[in-house]
């Protein structure tokens, strides 16, 4: 069996060599070649054939490039994640919209406008000031590793958030106090879990790792299982990282990964999510 793993061609830090390097050894170690190729090497003209280099029995994608994903899915490839789970994920909007029936932090999102408009009027904000209150949280819709999410205590700094975020989508959520400066990331492969660890910060509201947090290992209750394989059901995701909140009346959903950067997760556990990926893949594939 051969896959074909893409990644994104102007990402290359440590943190990203070393996800694709476990995922590799973990294939390898199934007897299965996955071969590296970056987004940009697919550059071709609109209505062209997509270049494939290779002939994979599967693409494993790593990236969040979209449209790309779509037109491996096009020529019956099959993808992991796909293209469909990547969009709902990497839009906190969409994600939100896609688990409305299930419990998360009260959530708005902020009226479509133009970059170089902005909110010249913000009447819309009042209804959400009134239902949310301060503390309230303001993020991007899209962003990783916690760098846009932010913490406005006042109208002053919510004021100052949305005019610095004016120019991309921006959701407001309910701040849940319970769950400051922690939270559960769950890891589901096949929709079903198969690891978990706190993380907290003694420093910040936010409790990723890459801002300084610990991870503490964990285990989820019956009712935080049941939620994260039901968003990962819902998403449509292979596999992913579900990071859930304490709230005061059981576990809010706050965020779903697509291409969960596992390292922590494995380093917490010792349980490496690489070989459980590559084992659901390799089984769905050979089906």
């Amino acid at each position: 069996m051969r896959g074909l793993l893409i990644v994104n061609s102007f990402l290359n830090t440590e943190k990203f060599r070393d996800i694709y390097s476990r995922l590799d050894c973990a294939f390898e170690k199934l007897n299965v070649t996955l071969s590296m190729r970056g987004n940009a090497d697919f550059a071709h003209a609109v209505g062209s054939p997509l270049p494939l280099f290779e002939n994979p029995d599967f693409v494993l994608f790593w990236d969040k490039d979209i449209l790309l994903a779509r037109e491996f899915e096009e020529t019956g490839i099959p993808v992991f994640n796909s293209s469909r789970a990547i969009e709902l994920c990497d839009d906190k909007r969409k994600m939100h919209l896609a688990l409305t029936e299930l419990p998360m932090p009260e959530t708005f999102i902020a009226p479509m406008t133009f970059p170089n408009i902005g909110f010249p009027d913000l009447s819309f904000f009042a209804s959400i000031e009134e239902n949310l209150g301060y503390p309230m949280v303001i993020k991007e819709a899209f962003g990783s590793f916690g760098a846009q999410v932010y913490l406005a205590k006042n109208r002053e700094e919510a004021l100052c958030i949305i005019k610095r975020c004016e120019s991309v989508p921006i959701i407001f959520q309910r701040f849940i106090k319970e769950s400051m400066g922690r939270d559960i990331r769950i890891n589901v492969v096949g929709h079903k879990v198969v690891s978990a660890m706190e993380r907290r910060s003694n420093s910040d509201f936010r409790s990723n790792v890459t801002l300084g947090g610990e991870t503490l290992h964990y285990a989820p209750t019956v009712e935080e299982i049941a939620l994260a394989e039901d968003a990962s059901r819902r998403l449509g995701l292979d596999f992913g990282g579900i990071d859930i909140l304490f709230g005061e009346r059981g576990p809010l959903i706050c965020e779903v990964n697509s291409n969960t950067h596992f390292k922590s997760t494995c380093d917490c556990t010792g349980i490496n999510l690489a070989d459980l990926i590559a084992e659901h893949i390799t089984k769905k594939v050979a089906k």
